[in-house]
């Protein structure tokens, strides 16, 4: 009687092995391209949610520029006490409790109805004056129309000649940045690099009354991987900041900013070895405050067009 043979021969178990090898190895071949793609869109994802961060910021900075405000927006803004006629100091009371600040050159709107005048602010912030048509008891409405025409800071360059101007590397902005009462100057450093060396775009900002601004640190920091922008179709360089500038009676105001951000993702591709770079271009984003006051000021109110606070001007260099 002939005995049944079991298991397998050392050739079918060498086969059968080759097989799970061959297998074996596509899977974890594919397994890798999966890994490495997924790391590449996570890489990409980062580098895409850093920058839309930063120009959503930008964005609705430039868009809020200029605002002017006398404090809260729902505060009511009074005279404290009644003034005469003629220059007068004043002061003002505000429902909020929080003391409105008031600069020489701003143009208040005192009183409504018959008796509604505009006055420019005089003396000192501490200690304002005004030049009055008529008297006014005390509790009358104050308001600050229009909005600081500089409100985007116009260039250091032709046409504007701005003395310590916004550049194409620094965008100097000031104004209710937040629609919350609170008068606030903000600079954007954008410090371009390469791909070995990024630079970096940072955000300083302080109040309009502050004495100076902070040094800029790494606490203010919005991007650290930015990189030098592709020059355009003709070949000219991109700066980060680029400005349309207007006149305005005997100066000038931004009507519209450019930004361009070029980035590179915070770690190499892991396919291509090479950090992965991206352009960010926004290219009609519009001071509406601004724009708003430079229609209105040439049309119809030329007062409407806030002068730039002394305090402000301190804080440009």
């Amino acid at each position: 009687m002939r005995k049944l043979q079991c298991g397998f021969s050392l050739l079918e178990t060498m086969a059968a092995l080759a097989v799970i090898l061959v297998v074996s190895g596509i899977v974890m071949s594919g397994m890798i391209q999966m890994m490495n793609t997924q790391s590449k869109i996570a890489n990409r994802t980062e580098m895409h949610a850093g920058v839309r961060s930063a120009t959503e910021l930008l964005q609705q900075e430039i868009g809020q520029a200029g605002k002017v405000s006398l404090g809260d927006p729902t505060a009511n803004v009074t005279l404290a006490s009644a003034v005469v006629v003629g220059t007068a100091s004043f002061s003002l009371n505000t429902s909020a409790g929080v003391m409105p600040t008031v600069y020489p050159g701003e143009v208040l709107t005192v009183d409504v109805g018959a008796n509604q005048e505009a006055v420019t602010v005089g003396g000192t912030s501490s200690a304002p004056t005004a030049p009055f048509t008529y008297a006014h008891p005390a509790g009358v409405a104050v308001s600050a129309l229009g909005a600081f025409a500089t409100g985007i800071v116009p260039p250091a360059v032709a046409p504007a000649s701005y003395t310590n101007g916004s550049t194409g590397t620094v965008l100097k902005l000031y104004g209710d940045i937040n629609s919350d009462g609170k008068m606030l100057y903000v600079e954007y450093t954008c410090s371009q690099g390469t791909s070995t060396a990024p630079g970096t775009l940072y955000r300083n900002q302080v109040s309009i009354t502050a004495a100076s601004k902070p040094a800029v640190d790494n606490t203010m920091i919005l991007l650290n991987n930015v990189l030098t922008n592709p020059n355009d179709p003709s070949n000219n360089v991109v700066p980060c900041f680029s400005y349309q500038v207007q006149s305005l009676g005997s100066g000038y105001v931004v009507t519209d900013v450019a930004v361009t951000l070029t980035v590179q993702t915070q770690n190499v591709d892991p396919q291509t070895g090479a950090f992965q770079p991206e352009t960010k271009a926004l290219l009609n984003v519009s001071p509406r405050n601004v724009f708003e006051v430079w229609d209105t000021a040439r049309l119809v109110d030329p007062t409407r067009a806030q002068p730039i606070p002394a305090s402000v001007t301190n804080l440009l260099p």
